[in-house]
């Protein structure tokens, strides 16, 4: 397994920061969400935000994954009925899957009312995508089990992005695997070429990996723009401004593997080169706290998570959140 230790950043979100997990590189610049059609401008003016509690200023839960297996070997081992499971779950607390390079860009088009969710995998296993004679996933992966669970909840959109390896999807190939995730609107996103520990390398060898792994999509996907990294192990590289830009490529997001949600992308404290996840996990696995199911508990509880007001051209949050709205959206901003 690739992530046999426990990685550097399980942590809080503030022993993120002591230990050097944030990034010290200047925010990306967050773009400005597309203009809405006129049907859902009208439908999101008609929206009681009070009613329905909006806050696109909350927390958004960036869940990750890794291996699905009936067995499983490591604490970032899920089994295909966990995860369907998950997915039926969020599905039913309203959550709508965003890509991450959308989240980071703060493109959330999500119908009011419902709240984003972006949903991550590591390490491009074979349990993830696997295409079989047909062309289509192979029941039991998760593209298969995403695609059956949107069908049973139309609202839940079969989206995630897939943080690959040069390796990518060894059963079916790196070509034709990443060629069908992007054609079926899924995100591609790098986790190096062959998973190194960027921590451990000087910054021209972590500047290679990162590029290798760049190199290595747009080889097997000829066309495939790449916005996003995902941190092998959470480790981020010294300097740190190394992870988002480099010789042969540029980022909008840096995930860590982090152990709490990100908070909004209109929020100030927003940091997209260091984007924190949350390891799916069951309430009774290790390391329960951190994972996604309490995680899921606390804000349904709290209320503290994102929920939109179905308009990408606004930001909406009550009244009492106004300090929290970063200032570059204060155009946008649509306090109740």
């Amino acid at each position: 397994m690739r992530h046999a230790l426990l990685p550097l950043c399980v942590l809080t979100g503030a022993a993120l920061l002591a230990t050097g997990c944030s990034s010290g590189a200047p925010p990306a610049a967050v773009g400005r969400p597309a203009a809405a059609s006129p049907a859902a401008a009208s439908s999101a003016a008609a929206v009681n935000p009070a009613e329905l509690g909006v806050n696109e200023l909350g927390q958004v839960p960036v869940l990750m994954y890794h291996q699905l297996t009936e067995k499983p070997a490591s604490v970032y081992d899920r089994t295909p009925a966990d995860f369907r499971a998950e997915l039926e779950r969020l599905a039913r607390e309203k959550y709508v899957p965003v890509t991450a390079r959308d989240f980071q860009k703060g493109r959330i088009a999500t119908p009011a009312g419902t709240h984003p969710v972006v949903l991550t995998f590591d390490d491009s296993t074979n349990s993830q995508l696997r295409l079989g004679d047909n062309g289509e996933p192979v029941p039991g992966t998760a593209a298969a089990i995403l695609a059956e669970t949107a069908r049973k909840y139309p609202a839940f959109k079969p989206v995630a992005t897939f943080f690959v390896n040069a390796d990518a999807f060894g059963a079916t190939g790196p070509g034709k695997a990443l060629t069908w995730l992007t054609k079926h609107g899924y995100e591609v996103g790098n986790h190096t070429d062959q998973h190194q520990n960027l921590r451990s390398l000087d910054q021209a060898g972590a500047a290679r990996a990162i590029a290798a792994g760049q190199q290595a999509i747009e080889k097997a996907a000829p066309g495939t723009a790449v916005t996003s990294l995902a941190l092998p192990f959470g480790a981020m590289p010294q300097p740190a401004s190394v992870a988002a830009r480099g010789p042969g490529y540029r980022y909008d997001g840096v995930y860590l593997v982090g152990s709490n949600p990100a908070v909004s992308p209109f929020a100030k404290d927003f940091k997209p080169t260091a984007i924190p996840r949350i390891r799916s996990a069951g309430p009774k696995d290790e390391d329960a706290e951190l994972g996604s199911a309490r995680w899921l508990d606390r804000l349904a509880a709290q209320k503290s998570w994102y929920v939109s007001d179905g308009d990408p051209r606004t930001v909406a949050f009550p009244r009492s959140a106004q300090e929290k709205l970063a200032p570059a959206f204060s155009g946008m901003a649509r306090p109740y």
